[in-house]
């Protein structure tokens, strides 16, 4: 009997983390958008990609066909003094169309202040040399991972 619980424990378990569901965050931009993503488990936030911001839906669609996401997490871009930044202009009408085009994945906002410097910094201690450096795709995969890890660290 007491075997039978615990594999009826793992079954149920096994279960949970299929249903819990990946969380992916975006560093929107006007150009590229930065792309990270939880394991099953929502622990780790990786880098995934940056795509082209005209091309991100159609890559969210192909995306979501395959991994179940739980949830979008966004950056809010603030002015120091905590004012929304002249950049959220760009993202509302994005949330908008995010919102509509997948109604059952809701949506969270982090404050993204500092998270191109952060990026960057990750850059240099990681060693990449200054042209790796210049890549403005892998600063906002590295902005989208730190934006996913402040939402993991603060939920």
């Amino acid at each position: 009997m007491v075997k039978e619980r615990s594999y009826l424990r793992a079954f149920f378990l096994c279960n949970f983390v299929i249903i819990m569901g990946r969380i992916l965050a975006l560093d929107y931009g006007e150009k590229r958008t930065g792309v990270a993503i939880t394991d099953e488990l929502q622990i780790i936030a990786s880098g995934l990609t940056t795509v082209e911001t005209k091309e991100i839906f159609k890559f969210l669609h192909q995306y979501l066909k395959t991994e179940n996401v739980a949830l979008f997490v966004i950056g809010e871009p603030k002015q120091m003094d905590n004012q929304v930044s002249e950049s959220e202009a760009l993202i509302q009408p994005f949330l908008i169309k995010l919102q509509k085009q997948f109604p059952k994945v809701p949506i969270q906002r982090v404050d993204e202040r500092f998270t191109s410097k952060m990026a960057f910094q990750t850059m240099i201690d990681s060693g990449l040399n200054k042209k790796q450096r210049r890549n403005k795709a892998l600063i906002d995969e590295i902005s989208a991972t730190i934006i996913l890890q402040t939402y993991l660290q603060n939920k």
